[in-house]
């Protein structure tokens, strides 16, 4: 429980906390290193790791290298069950509750489980609900299930409150890697009012004005991803923190 602990600590002093995602297919060992440093210079408070395939990058030695230069949670947000590793500081143990595919909900689980108590590595039950967002995205397609329609917030709601019910810590509303649009603020409402577990959302949130709305709505984990793959954007991860962390005094 230590890291879902720090994560709610960071969530009671800031007001909600910032994690990015770190795929190691899309981000190259020349890039890794400076980018840790500046997420952590910039206020980021810990980073979600992997990818819906992971072909090229080595999950383990891409950990190895961040945790030289980070004291930041490595959290494991996994594509399959080959991304779990002992170097990690906890896993996110995600069900798509939003799909109706039974090896997303309780399947793959089953193989995971035994291969994450051998590695030691924290799991974090999480309700991984996907969202409508404009585009057929990766997690879409890889996990065989349609999204929830943006515009039935009551349906996200409702399917939350059942993760919740079910046991899990945490409740993810998911447009997707590249999604060109980010989950309504109404859904994150409607979530965020019938919860009492905290809300990630993530996908699609490209400035700090959509961050800071999530946030003004409810949400208590923004992530952010594919945006700052972009080295042109990484002057903006300060401007993130700043926005998402509402009850800190913003730095002048």
């Amino acid at each position: 429980m230590k890291i879902y602990n720090h994560l709610l600590n960071t969530v009671k002093a800031k007001g909600a906390a910032y994690l990015i995602l770190l795929d190691p297919d899309k981000l190259s060992d020349s890039k890794i290193i400076p980018f840790v440093k500046h997420c952590e210079k910039s206020g980021v408070d810990g980073f979600l790791i992997g990818g819906s395939l992971l072909i090229s990058g080595d999950l383990n030695s891409f950990i190895e290298t961040i945790k030289v230069e980070t004291s930041l949670p490595l959290i494991i947000f996994p594509g399959s069950v080959n991304q779990i590793s002992p170097l990690a500081d906890a896993i996110l143990f995600l069900s798509v509750i939003s799909g109706r595919n039974a090896e997303h909900l309780i399947g793959k689980h089953v193989t995971a489980s035994s291969l994450i108590k051998r590695a030691n590595v924290e799991p974090i039950s999480t309700g991984y609900i996907l969202v409508e967002s404009g585009v057929t995205t990766t997690a879409v397609y890889m996990s065989g299930s349609l999204p929830i329609p943006k515009n039935k917030p009551e349906i996200a709601a409702a399917t939350a409150l059942a993760g919740e019910y079910l046991g899990m810590k945490l409740i993810y509303l998911e447009a997707g890697s590249g999604a060109q649009e980010a989950v309504p603020d109404e859904m994150v409402k409607a979530v965020s009012e019938e919860c009492t577990v905290p809300i990630i959302v993530g996908g699609g949130i490209r400035n700090p004005q959509t961050a800071r709305r999530k946030v003004e709505n409810g949400a208590s984990i923004i992530v952010t991803g594919n945006f700052f793959e972009d080295e042109n954007n990484w002057d903006l991860i300060k401007d993130f923190s700043s926005a998402i962390h509402y009850k800190l005094p913003v730095e002048v």
